[in-house]
């Protein structure tokens, strides 16, 4: 069976997970957890580069003996220690960790101080007030993890983007290596770039003979076949993601394309512009008068119905037709649009890589710029800088940049918003900086209110250029915390402030709709990897991704400029 990066992540964060609710090492936890970033960052299979004997320890934060256990879970497809951490621990109890609000060490109390190891055991104690009367939990907590257990959101989590896409590639790459394959495509909210996935369209054209369902369900990954027949064949994959793939005649294979890939508000919009001329638009074509008079392609659908091509990330039912009808549709950013990055971490606080090994990655992907914008004093868990630490940082990065020819080391920090919104560190440092990122690491449950006039206070701040991950969503495991992105929008306008787009694959922060809200209010967005080792520098892509959702052509990103003229752009006013 295949294993994907994904899986190797997931496992090693099971093990860190285990391990802190066992009360191990901080410093073991965090390697494992380490790890899992790295493959998860990695645009190369773990298990393609131990087949062609590349070393794995030489990989960011792997060393000898992970490596080792990289290659038994490729071998086996499990991981001997895991299984072992698993039969020491109640079985229910890393279902606990998939609660919103419960990670590790909250799991670690229950279990401690009330034995709860399963969520039918905490739902109990949350029923009888049990909850409450541990140290650091309360009434409100005690509420919150209730609601939670009762809505069973936590149990219905969809596949997110970066490893649908990774299972996708795989099964497409088997797949087109079959007889006859003329056209194969996955279509859906896939094709859409959403940040998750439901299930996985994939669409093919055949020769007239060719058995591409018999090749389909005798995919190793494949766990159970749902259902089977000539035209359509449904599967489950051992992860539980279902796929369905479709075979299409090739003459009508753009509209089938342009089908399934949706949305359904934006076919809705498009078959009634269809049927005031006298059409008829299904999977199959384009039909007037019962004959076939377009559907080949996807182009010749919208030709029919007097509409320029519209890209698949824009097919949301918000205002695409509209904007296409009357030539506004945006020229959307591509990946070599971007001229540099402008929120990256070095190992002087959390990252995995050096200041000189973060600079020469960001100069091998035709950067001209990075901006190393490590962690603030206050995020102790990432060893933060403080203001005398910064000030030495500054002075190795205008060191290094001598040597460089035409490259822009920024010189940044993350800096963190404190509860009132005050920064923590003083102006005197920041107007030292080339780049001031700000951005919320705690107080996650201040009201709405409170939580937007915080972050608007820390945007008054003149040095402050960017806010760094606006929502501080991490996807599937930490919704938005309580805020007015609206009214985060029109400040940073105000202010001359810009707003990330940060392109962590667990983050995807902002949305394409808050993009598309900035860009209509003239707010520039950059889009960001928060690289923490050079692996992490390809997360771009994903960024660039989720731009294109929130409608952002180039002129729209902050660093598709040049650094002079991203130079201009920083000045506040």
């Amino acid at each position: 069976m295949p294993v994907y990066n994904a899986d190797i992540a997931e496992i090693f964060n099971k093990v860190a997970d285990l391990l802190e609710i066992e009360g191990a090492n901080p410093f073991r936890v965090r390697a494992y957890r380490d790890a899992a970033r790295t493959f998860r960052g990695l645009s190369k299979s773990a298990a393609a580069m131990i087949a062609d004997g590349e070393d794995l320890s030489a990989l960011p934060g792997i060393g000898k003996d992970l490596a080792q256990k990289v290659k038994q879970i490729v071998e086996t497809g499990a991981l001997g220690q895991l299984k072992t951490l698993e039969e020491r621990l109640p079985p229910g109890l890393h279902q606990l960790l998939r609660i919103p609000g419960l990670g590790p060490k909250k799991v670690k109390a229950l279990y401690d101080e009330l034995e709860i190891g399963d969520p039918e055991a905490l739902k109990r104690a949350a029923e009888n007030g049990k909850i409450r009367e541990l140290k650091g939990f309360g009434a409100k907590t005690e509420h919150k993890i209730l609601e939670e257990i009762e809505a069973e959101s936590w149990g219905d989590n969809r596949t997110p983007w970066p490893r649908a896409e990774e299972i996708a590639r795989s099964l497409v790459e088997y797949l087109k290596k079959g007889d006859g394959v003329k056209a194969i495509e996955v279509a859906g909210s896939f094709r859409r770039r959403r940040e998750t996935v439901g299930d996985l369209d994939i669409l093919v054209a055949c020769k007239r003979g060719a058995d591409i369902m018999e090749r389909f369900v005798s995919y190793e990954d494949v766990g159970r076949v749902v259902a089977r027949g000539k035209t359509k064949t449904s599967v489950v994959l051992r992860s539980g993601l279902q796929v369905d793939l479709r075979k299409l005649p090739r003459v009508g294979y753009g509209a089938g394309l342009h089908y399934f890939t949706g949305s359904k508000a934006h076919n809705i919009a498009v078959r009634k512009r269809g049927q005031k001329k006298g059409l008829k638009i299904n999977e199959y074509g384009v039909y007037k008068d019962g004959e076939r008079v377009a559907g080949r392609t996807e182009k010749s659908v919208f030709e029919k119905v007097d509409l320029p091509f519209i890209e698949p990330e824009l097919r949301e039912g918000r205002g695409e037709i509209q904007a296409a009808e009357t030539g506004r549709l945006p020229d959307l950013i591509r990946l070599e649009d971007i001229r540099g990055d402008l929120h990256a971490h070095t190992s002087e606080t959390d990252g995995r890589n050096s200041l000189e090994e973060m600079v020469a990655a960001a100069k091998d992907r035709g950067y001209g710029y990075l901006a190393i914008s490590n962690h603030s004093k206050s995020l102790t868990v990432a060893k933060g800088l403080d203001a005398d630490r910064l000030l030495k940082s500054i002075e190795k990065m205008a060191a290094l940049e001598e040597k460089l020819d035409d490259f822009k080391i920024l010189k940044a920090i993350e800096v963190d918003i404190l509860d009132d919104g005050a920064l923590d560190l003083p102006d005197s440092v920041l107007k030292q900086l080339d780049l001031v990122v700000c951005a919320v690491h705690s107080g996650f449950k201040l009201s709405r209110e409170k939580q937007t006039e915080r972050i608007v206070r820390a945007m008054d701040n003149p040095h402050v250029h960017i806010l760094a991950h606006p929502t501080g969503r991490l996807i599937n495991e930490r919704g938005p915390y309580e805020v007015d992105v609206g009214r985060l929008i029109e400040a940073a306008a105000e202010r001359g402030c810009f707003l990330e787009l940060n392109a962590h694959p667990d983050r995807l922060d902002l949305k394409g709709s808050h993009c598309q809200a900035a860009k209509e209010k003239g707010v520039k967005i950059a889009i960001s990897t928060d690289a923490h080792s050079t692996a992490h520098l390809e997360y771009m892509r994903l960024g660039v991704g989720q731009a294109r959702r929130g409608w952002l052509a180039a002129g729209d990103v902050l660093n598709t400029r040049s650094w002079r003229e991203l130079k201009q752009l920083l000045k506040r006013n």
